[in-house]
């Protein structure tokens, strides 16, 4: 078929077709790793906030590209304020959880989440789906933009290895969308739902974010998203299949998780930390270890 009958099959103009969009000046993708490597040590940091902090370190910027630059990496600040993240039209609120709930054996509770990456000549996002007793991440998937599909297909990835009773997400349009909440109740899932602004809701992926990027990204600084794809399957490997991790008493995450396959109670229960308070016991002091298994990106 043609390229014009295409077009017009679609309702499209045939010019979109050859249509490149302009990709950000490497200056801009400069400032964005400034602003990414900021935002995991100081996530408070607004707009006014990082704008104050890149002038602080010689770049001359103003808010409004900053707003813009943020805005591209899906970053805001984590502080409670009016439309913190954007749901869908169609989006669904669900409450959260899993306040004062004690995380006692693998599958009771998932998590998902997205993050920015950097790339040399570009970015990409990255989510993945942890489970949090056992920092495994059952799944994760790369993708050029924010919508949601990469999302569905690191879902469906994670529902073919297990169901888990609870699933905690933010409230981005992403994960508020019918698409996504319509796979979890369909197999009778717990709907959980991070309050606005409160960044321990979803501490477990935040700290895997951090490992991830500091570990493994910021030291390799990947030219591709080929290259990327390859080097996250590897680290998340390691991660999850080699590394023992400090706050699983030494344990790598694939044995904490295979407990629950061979019916066996693992120890050290988790118990997420009442509204407005951080998290009780040794949960303050971890390091950050978290895990992943490659799901195909």
């Amino acid at each position: 078929m043609s390229i014009r009958r295409q077009c017009e099959l679609l309702g499209l103009n045939r010019a979109s077709w050859y249509f490149e969009p302009a990709g950000e000046t490497a200056e801009n993708l400069r400032l964005m790793r400034l602003i990414d490597e900021e935002y995991l040590r100081h996530p408070f940091r607004g707009s006014r906030g990082m704008t104050t902090w890149l002038t602080g370190q010689g770049h001359a910027v103003n808010r409004k590209r900053v707003q813009r630059l943020m805005r591209s990496m899906g970053l805001e600040a984590i502080y409670p304020k009016p439309r913190l993240s954007q749901c869908g039209k169609e989006a669904r609120i669900y409450p959260y959880l899993l306040r004062n709930v004690t995380i006692v054996r693998p599958n009771q509770v998932w998590s998902t989440d997205i993050t920015y990456v950097p790339l040399l000549g570009g970015y990409a996002y990255l989510t993945a789906v942890l489970d949090w007793y056992s920092r495994y991440v059952l799944s994760w998937e790369l993708s050029p933009t924010l919508d949601s599909g990469f999302c569905l297909l690191a879902l469906d990835r994670a529902l073919s290895q297990g169901l888990p009773e609870i699933f905690n997400t933010d409230q981005g349009s992403q994960f508020t969308s019918q698409a996504f909440t319509s796979r979890l109740e369909s197999r009778g899932i717990a709907i959980s739902m991070d309050g606005r602004g409160r960044a321990l809701d979803n501490v477990f992926v935040e700290r895997l974010w951090r490992s991830v990027k500091y570990e493994e990204i910021y030291l390799r600084e990947y030219e591709t998203m080929g290259s990327l794809a390859a080097g996250l399957e590897a680290y998340f490997w390691f991660y999850c299949h080699e590394r023992p991790h400090q706050s699983l008493c030494n344990r790598i995450p694939a044995a904490v998780y295979s407990l629950a396959a061979n019916g066996m109670a693992p120890s050290e229960p988790i118990t997420m930390a009442p509204k407005g308070q951080h998290l009780a016991g040794s949960l303050t002091q971890q390091n950050g270890d978290s895990t992943g298994t490659h799901s195909g990106a």
